[in-house]
C-alpha cells in the first residue's frame, strides 16, 4: 500500500508525526514550511529526524513532483494536522502547493483523502468548506479525542485521532480501547 502523509502549519504537528510513525507500507511525506517550524516548537524534532520515517520526501512547492500527477496512484493521502488555510484552498480546487495539489488530485481520482483539522472554534465559512469537501468524498476527521478509553496522557489523545485515521483506510490497530471492549 502506498499512503502520502502531508503535514500544514496548524498546531497538533504529533498527529501527522504518529500517523507517519503507525502507517504500513510505503509513505510518502510532504511538510510545509510552517509545520517544519511547528514541529521543532510542538514536537522538539527537527525536519531531517521526521524525514527518516518516511520512504521518500518531498518538498511543498515541489510542484514537479511525481505526486502532482493523478497518474502516479496512492491508496490514501492524509493531511494532519490541516491547518484551515489548506482545508480552504482545496475546498476551492486551489492548487498552488504540492499539498493542495496532492489533495486536489486525490479528490478529482476519487481516492480517499482524510483531513485531519485542529480548530476550534469554527467560523461558518470554515464549516461551510469542510461540508463543501465532505460532499465530494473527502473525510474530515476532526482532532476531537474520546475519553471513554480513560486517556492518561497527551500521547493517548493523540494515538485515538491516529487510530480513527486508520480505520478510514481499513488498517487494524491496538491504540485504543474501544467502546464496549
Amino acid at each position: 500500500m502506498k499512503f502520502v502523509v502531508c503535514i500544514t502549519g496548524a498546531s497538533g504537528i504529533a498527529y501527522g508525526v504518529r500517523l507517519l510513525q503507525e502507517l504500513p507500507g510505503h509513505k510518502t511525506l510532504v511538510v510545509s514550511r510552517t509545520a517544519k517550524e511547528i514541529l521543532r516548537y510542538e514536537c522538539n524534532m527537527a525536519y531531517e529526524e521526521l524525514c527518516t520515517q518516511a520512504d521518500e520526501f518531498y518538498e511543498d512547492d515541489d510542484l514537479m513532483s511525481p505526486l502532482a500527477s493523478g497518474s502516479n496512484a496512492v491508496d490514501a493521502v492524509f493531511i494532519a494536522p490541516c491547518s484551515m488555510s489548506t482545508l480552504s484552498k482545496i475546498s476551492h480546487g486551489i492548487a498552488d502547493t504540492l499539498i493542495t495539489r496532492i489533495a486536489t488530485v486525490c479528490l478529482k481520482e476519487h481516492r480517499k483523502l482524510i483531513l485531519i483539522p485542529r480548530e476550534t472554534p469554527k467560523s461558518e465559512f470554515m464549516l461551510e468548506n469542510e461540508l463543501r469537501l465532505a460532499r465530494i468524498g473527502a473525510v474530515i476527521l476532526d482532532a476531537n479525542p474520546a475519553f471513554y478509553h480513560l486517556p492518561s496522557s497527551a500521547n493517548d489523545m493523540v494515538a485515538f485521532i491516529v487510530g480513527r485515521a486508520l480505520e478510514q483506510i481499513g488498517i487494524n490497530h491496538n491504540l485504543y480501547r474501544r467502546w464496549g471492549e
